[in-house]
């Protein structure tokens, strides 16, 4: 089968945000659609409904409220061939806080189900943990183009040509090779292949869409294993994200994730997002399943 690569990630990227309303139906949830980003491909992205998810329950609250943490679990894989529905119920409207609780369905099933909180900004204490310090530039990294893009598989393609962000490794790659170090650690680089609009909801979903790149890589690097481990299942059952101040997922982000557990077939990924001057712009968390041949 010849390859066909999308012909602008980025853009498909923002067209995948761009949820339709339903038709304007309502009842006790505000109705929307979205589609895959990668139709022809297999399973859903859970990055993608995780940032459809955030979007759709950003167009039921006031503009000057903002998202500041999403709470999701994968119920059921989805399929990239049909449309997924999107069910906002909003849930509560304080003085400050609104609270939406967000169903993604295909086939009347849900397939995510979420809570999304949000805020209008205030003033209070502040403070931050430090970003890593003596880390290489973005600029001096590999590409995955330059990493992957000679490869004629799939997977490997679609690493290199379909994603809509640049991701260069900080920690050596685990496609192929386990990591040397053997250390529950992970880094990269990451940002939008091309300039989004000046729309911060657009920016903030983005990074949630990026968030489930590589957060429980620490897990395979500390046990080294590889993204290619024979008759490895992997599948993420919840994910979180905090957003704590403003940043472009158009300029350079730094992704730094660890491990703090894995047991009963279960692992557990952290990971923090600063912008490259240091601030500290979003926190992650995610637990995925787990299971390798060798415990069967």
């Amino acid at each position: 089968m010849t390859y066909s690569p999308i012909a602008d990630p980025t853009q498909a990227l923002l067209d995948m945000l761009d949820l339709a309303d339903g038709g304007g139906a309502r009842t006790l949830e505000d109705i929307f659609v979205g589609h895959s980003i990668s139709p022809g491909r297999g399973r859903v992205y859970g990055g993608q409904v995780l940032a459809q998810a955030a979007t759709a329950a950003m167009r039921t609250v006031e503009t000057e409220r903002i998202i500041h943490s999403l709470h999701g679990y994968f119920l059921r894989p989805g399929d990239v061939s049909q449309p997924i529905t999107f069910g906002v119920e909003r849930i509560r409207d304080g003085r400050s806080f609104s609270a939406r609780r967000v169903h993604a369905y295909q086939e009347g099933r849900a397939i995510l189900s979420a809570i999304a909180s949000f805020q209008v900004p205030a003033r209070g204490l502040d403070h931050q943990d430090e970003a890593p310090r003596n880390l290489p530039d973005p600029e001096s990294l590999p590409t995955a183009v330059e990493l992957l893009g000679h490869i004629d598989a799939p997977e490997a393609r679609s690493v290199a040509y379909e994603r809509p962000f640049d991701m260069r490794y900080i920690t050596e790659p685990i496609y192929f090779t386990p990591d040397s170090r053997g250390e529950p650690f992970n880094a990269v680089w990451i940002k939008t292949l091309k300039p989004l609009p000046d729309d911060p909801h657009v920016h903030r979903a983005a990074l949630a869409y990026a968030s489930d790149y590589t957060l429980l890589e620490p897990i395979l690097r500390l046990h080294g294993k590889t993204w290619t481990e024979r008759g490895m299942n992997l599948a993420s059952l919840d994910h979180a994200m905090w957003w704590h101040r403003e940043a472009r997922a158009d300029e350079w982000v730094l992704y730094v994730q660890s491990s703090p557990n894995a047991s009963s077939a279960r692992g557990l990924g952290v990971g923090r997002m600063f912008t490259r001057d240091g601030k500290l712009i979003a926190t992650t968390a995610q637990e995925g399943m787990m299971r390798f041949p060798e415990f069967h």
